[in-house]
């Protein structure tokens, strides 16, 4: 499951389209039964995030995104 920040163009041209960027990525492992977080970085390239253990709950790979104490999902 991949997280995207979708953006309305920034200018006034209606030619414009959306931006898309993905931000995150969580990964099910299904021998382990659980996700794991993963950044992405500038080339679309993903890793995984050692800040937030993989976990069964998926809340609390979103709430890692949310929090983002290192500015690297949302800057």
């Amino acid at each position: 499951m991949t997280i995207i920040d979708c953006r309305p163009p920034w200018d006034s041209d209606q030619t414009s389209k959306w931006t898309r960027s993905p931000v995150a990525r969580l990964r099910y492992t299904k021998y382990l039964r659980e996700w794991s977080l993963f950044w992405c970085d500038r080339n679309s390239k993903f890793h995984e995030y050692d800040l937030v253990e993989p976990s069964s709950d998926v809340d609390a790979l979103i709430a890692g995104i949310e929090a983002d104490p290192t500015a690297i999902f949302w800057g």
